[in-house]
């Protein structure tokens, strides 16, 4: 289901001329007001120990419960990218990220209460400190360090995620 079919009245004056102005839009023929569906901003973490092994979670909640992902989530309002990841990152792992370094984005679809939400997934490269006080928390049922041959994208159970790892892998070859 499309998410603006879920917009039945006009939030602002509460009328039911609430209709689809354009693919992404809906406008209320009352009161002119017009709503855009943007992607909700996510992120995600690609995190390297010494030996270079990737930072691997599995995911204590639905959407894909019990597959692996990265550690990561949903930016809150006012909160920069940067700020996001660090947040994600402390929340799940209880790591501390020390730098950060874009790398790429993906436009995504996250299955929640049975709506596509859509997301523009960041992914950033991190650096963090002291690695012995990882700790799954939060989203994260569990931690771990994978090496890189071992990881396997298909097992990850977020779309998005597994196409961020298929450009990281590609990336860490060069």
């Amino acid at each position: 289901m499309h998410l603006l079919e879920k917009f039945k009245y006009c939030p602002v004056c509460g009328s039911h001329h609430f209709n689809a102005s354009t693919e992404k839009s809906k406008k209320c023929d009352n009161c002119g007001f017009e709503f855009f569906l943007n992607p909700s901003a996510a992120c995600a973490a690609f995190i390297l120990n010494g030996k270079g092994e990737l930072l691997v979670e599995l995911r204590k909640n639905e959407p894909a419960k019990g597959t692996y992902d990265l550690p990561g989530g949903f930016a809150d309002v006012g909160e920069t990218s940067e700020e996001n990841i660090r947040r994600e990152v402390e929340e799940e792992t209880g790591l501390e990220v020390t730098s950060t370094k874009y790398l790429f984005s993906l436009p995504n679809k996250y299955r929640y209460s049975e709506i596509d939400i859509p997301t523009l997934d960041m992914f950033y490269l991190c650096e963090v400190t002291d690695t012995s006080k990882l700790k799954a928390a939060d989203d994260a049922a569990e931690c771990m360090w994978m090496k890189l041959e071992d990881i396997h994208p298909e097992q990850f159970g977020l779309r998005s995620v597994r196409q961020g790892l298929y450009q990281f892998l590609e990336y860490m070859k060069k």
